[in-house]
């Protein structure tokens, strides 16, 4: 079981999304407990190589691996969402 961990800009972005929206990010975030056996789980490419993305509909959780860690970095609606 992986340790799932939120960057503080991340938690920014989560605070700021509707409390439906936030609802079902912690749904992934439940998912990501169980690194890697997560369904649904993107690796990203080019300058975000090394870097992972799960959805819900419209919404994307961007985040990477270091060990038994799952870091998300980023959370937010697709529009933009993959812009460094």
């Amino acid at each position: 079981m992986a340790q799932v961990t939120t960057t503080s800009e991340a938690l920014k972005q989560l605070e700021a999304l509707p409390s439906e929206i936030v609802a079902r990010m912690m749904k992934l975030y439940e998912r990501l407990e169980n690194w890697p056996q997560v369904s649904g789980a993107k690796p990203l490419t080019g300058s975000l190589a090394g870097r992972w993305r799960l959805r819900t509909g419209d919404y994307r959780v961007q985040f990477r691996v270091e060990g038994d860690r799952v870091i998300v970095e980023k959370v937010g609606h697709r529009d933009r969402f993959y812009e460094r």
